[in-house]
């Protein structure tokens, strides 16, 4: 399948929707956790359990993508959207085969195996095209289709838990719940895969405002080499682990925050507030990333960092006596989590050029499947050895919330080491290289 040249007259601003239909599909995954409770009523899990197939969701998204990065590159964004929707639905229909039969390591397979591939290759599949689109401005370009990722649980969550209400929450309502899943996001994810062009290489067509690259020219495998590919990757773990540890058990843990309270928190609401958490993952998106085009990647990082720590302290230490605070403090939290994805792209174009940014950012998400399953583990197998303890209520995370500050200024640490990549791991563009080329000929 050969990538699809924009005709003449193509307007750039078609490419963000094609990417959109893609990721607000597969940002489903952020929804996980209004399945959680009745997976675990209907299957007899506990907490760390059921967050299984999220967690090898995101293991395989960053695997997928490092391992699959190159390989979207060369055949393009098509391809790799195809591929996502046939990974991303095909994950649902054995999903709700393993719920039908109560068979939870195939619902394991399938959501976080399976899906999970498809996670990784439709994450990565816009965002070298994007960048090509919009050179003069590659933090609201990618912030706008990562937007789409982060604000896919705006729909699915409420939308899952009105189908768990109407076809029931035991393993059947379930398996019927992940199978309109699965074929409602094929049709959607189709078409993100007939609109998607790729920039024609003669300049001056319509809306493209394409420019000859600059900056450096780092390949992937030499990308590897540098310093600033490791800091950067201690930037995004962190950032990743500290959000997606709330995100992950959001309904759960604002339900037991104020269980022992004069206003406890109903299932309904409990859903409306990870709508909300998809609403402020899906603002920082393109908010803070187009922000990083104006005060530049690292100040931004220095943001997400810094003052998510300071909300982190502010919950643990106010969180169960204000409802208004924990909800605020989760909120920014999330916002700079999303924030953070959607500008990690831009910061590997101004590190590493547009040369192979596409696989770059492959291999840069294994920090998004490390902290995939670092956020869920700290929170959940903490919870549940204090729950096992006796305690109740907020004490079962304030030591999560802790750690997570810790994890915080490290990468706030890691941030500030990240300087320009040195010039020996740049590779020469075409005249350049031929210049040399000539030139060392001459002088033999």
């Amino acid at each position: 399948m050969s990538p699809p040249v924009a005709p003449p007259g193509w307007s750039r601003w078609l490419v963000p929707p094609a990417a959109l239909s893609v990721h607000l599909s597969i940002g489903q995954a952020y929804a996980w956790s209004v399945f959680k409770p009745p997976l675990e009523s209907a299957l007899g899990l506990s907490g760390t359990q059921s967050a299984l197939p999220f967690q090898l969701g995101i293991v395989m998204l960053g695997l997928s993508a490092a391992f699959g990065g190159t390989l979207v590159e060369r055949k393009g964004p098509r391809w790799a959207m195809t591929v996502a929707l046939i990974c991303f639905s095909s994950g649902f229909l054995l999903s709700a085969l393993g719920a039908s039969l109560e068979q939870y390591w195939l619902i394991v397979f399938g959501y976080g195996f399976v899906g999970g591939i498809g996670l990784g290759i439709g994450y990565i599949s816009p965002v070298s095209t994007l960048i090509k689109w919009f050179p003069d401005r590659p933090g609201m370009a990618t912030g706008i289709a990562i937007m789409g990722f982060g604000g896919g649980a705006l729909i699915a969550s409420p939308w899952s838990a009105q189908m768990l209400e109407s076809f029931g929450s035991d393993s059947s309502g379930i398996a019927l719940a992940f199978l309109v899943h699965g074929l409602s996001y094929a049709v959607f994810m189709l078409l993100g895969v007939l609109l998607v062009r790729v920039p024609r290489d003669a300049p001056g067509a319509r809306g493209t405002a394409r420019q000859a690259p600059t900056g450096p020219r780092v390949s992937a495998n030499q990308a590897l080499r540098t310093p600033q590919f490791w800091c950067l990757w201690i930037v995004l773990c962190m950032n990743v682990t500290a959000g997606i540890g709330i995100l992950e058990k959001a309904a759960p843990m604002i339900t037991d925050f104020f269980a022992d309270t004069s206003a406890p928190v109903s299932v309904t609401a409990a859903a409306g507030f990870v709508a909300l958490l998809s609403a402020a993952n899906m603002a920082g998106r393109i908010g803070w990333s187009s922000t990083s085009d104006l005060i530049g990647r690292k100040n931004i990082y220095r943001v997400y960092l810094g003052v998510g720590a300071l909300m982190y302290a502010l919950i643990a230490l106010f969180g169960d006596s204000s409802k208004p605070l924990f909800v605020l403090c989760a909120l920014v939290i999330l916002s700079f989590y999303g924030g953070g994805f959607a500008t990690v792209p831009a910061y590997l174009k101004d590190l590493f050029g547009t040369y192979q940014v596409g696989a770059i950012h492959g291999r840069l998400l294994t920090a998004w499947s490390t902290a995939g399953v670092l956020g869920p583990l700290i929170v959940n197998w903490i919870a549940d050895r204090q729950e096992e303890a006796g305690r109740h209520g907020a004490a079962l995370y304030g030591l999560s919330f802790v750690i997570m500050i810790g994890l915080l200024v490290v990468g706030f640490v890691a941030n500030e080491l990240i300087r320009p990549v040195d010039p020996r791991h740049h590779v020469p563009a075409p005249k350049e290289a031929a210049r040399v080329e000539r030139q060392q000929s001459e002088s033999a």
